[in-house]
């Protein structure tokens, strides 16, 4: 599906959610989620990806190939993409490095997102 500008801005990314389920595995203090929390927060920063992905995406594209912003955006949609593709180990400490990447990476995305939007401006 391609997006256009009206589905773009007819459907924004809630950025401020989005950075709020990274910051619960990011911040330097935080506290170790339980096993199911666990499981339902990687759950959630995998949803947050696959719902930035191609929004981040389809803003890139509008950008001329040779834009720097465009490529940085690239780069963060390739390394989200690689973490959706892994598997954690069973272990919990494995799993929380896991989440703590997609976290990452969810960040990243909403840093494209907003960096986008605003040359779009």
């Amino acid at each position: 599906m391609i997006l256009t500008k009206d589905v773009l801005d007819a459907t924004p990314l809630d950025v401020e959610a989005m950075r709020t389920a990274a910051r619960r595995l990011l911040v330097e203090d935080a506290e170790l989620p339980s096993d199911d929390e666990l499981d339902t927060l990687t759950l959630q920063l995998r949803g947050h990806l696959m719902l930035a992905i191609p929004v981040v995406e389809a803003l890139a594209a509008r950008l001329p190939e040779d834009d720097v912003p465009r490529a940085c955006a690239h780069a963060g949609i390739g390394e989200a993409r690689m973490r959706l593709g892994l598997e954690p180990r069973q272990a919990l400490p494995a799993r929380i490095a896991h989440a703590q990447r997609l976290a990452r990476s969810v960040n990243a995305l909403c840093d494209h997102y907003e960096n986008l939007r605003e040359v779009e401006s």
